[in-house]
């Protein structure tokens, strides 16, 4: 499926054949009226101690939650992870990354063999592709191998639609059961979105998303490199309670797969019904988890879109 970026006019030639061969496509994809109504709220968090190591035997009465500074009761915990994974794999296949693109596939493909072969059998990935365009090149399966041919297709051309592959890979996120989780690999910022980076957060906390930015470099000095592309990167995966990355290609790179494998399987399930909230104009509701042991540090995303109070 093509996702078609908001605000961004076509060449005459690729607005025929968007509007022959995807019309119904494009008509779903107006602009979405976000839910204003929360009931349960729940959210992922990962622990690790001071050496960064994960840690997965806490327990319920370790964790305490806050919503707009006010103390909740939680009522859902959930340590063994047993829901299954929803993935979107977002691979940018702009023209800066032609060089890269043969090894960040077969690395991307290393991953999804083992998510998907030693994982829950309900464990579903959906692939994405984006340069100017956004491309759905595969929806949600557990077919790994389906995955992997799309994945040596890979041809890099064109500028960088970041925010809008978010959003869009968001959308098709927000109504699936489970854990929901963006995987990014890019080598740097946005350059051709229609939407903007509060934009693609907002959408992923709206779907219950972790992102897990991927950002490759192939240049390791900052001279050359998109610092900006790479803050705004991790500013999203901080506001979902994920983490960015910055691998050089090769071991690198499969180290950092490896790494978000790891902690997906490592990770706390936490729900709670909002009470005693204080009265705020703003849909937008902060939200702290905290651990009681002082040296642990505990990673979730930092608020959800409720109701108007």
């Amino acid at each position: 499926m093509l996702f078609r970026s908001p605000n961004k006019p076509w060449s005459p030639n690729k607005l025929r054949l968007a509007v022959l061969v995807f019309a119904g496509a494009l008509l779903a994809q107006q602009p979405t009226t976000f839910r204003t109504n929360v009931n349960l709220v729940h959210l992922v968090a990962t622990v690790k101690n001071q050496t960064g190591e994960l840690v997965g035997t806490l327990q319920q009465q370790d964790f305490e939650l806050y919503d707009n500074g006010s103390h909740q009761e939680i009522k859902v915990f959930d340590r063994t992870t047993a829901q299954p994974l929803s993935v979107a794999l977002l691979v940018d296949i702009s023209g800066s990354t032609a060089k890269e693109l043969k090894y960040e596939g077969e690395s991307a493909s290393r991953f999804l063999r083992a998510l998907l072969t030693e994982g829950n059998p309900d464990d579903m990935v959906s692939l994405y592709t984006f340069n100017y365009q956004v491309r759905q090149a595969r929806r949600f399966t557990h077919d790994y191998k389906s995955l992997e041919d799309k994945l040596k297709l890979l041809q890099g051309e064109a500028g960088t639609a970041l925010y809008d592959a978010v959003y869009f890979a968001a959308h098709d996120l927000e109504s699936r059961a489970g854990r929901k989780v963006i995987v990014v690999v890019t080598d740097g910022g946005d350059t051709f979105s229609g939407y903007t980076l509060k934009q693609a957060l907002e959408a992923a906390q709206l779907a219950d998303a972790v992102i897990y930015p991927v950002v490759v470099l192939p240049i390791t000095n900052d001279a050359g490199r998109n610092i900006g592309g790479e803050h705004a990167l991790k500013f999203i995966a901080d506001g979902t309670g994920g983490r960015a990355q910055y691998p050089a290609l090769g071991a690198e790179l499969d180290r950092a797969f490896t790494d978000i494998i790891t902690e997906l399987r490592t990770q706390y399930m936490l729900g709670f019904y909002p009470q005693n909230v204080p009265l705020t104009k703003e849909r937008f509701h902060k939200l702290e988890v905290r651990v009681k042991r002082p040296e642990l540090r505990v990673s979730a995303r930092n608020g959800y879109y409720g109701e108007y109070r």
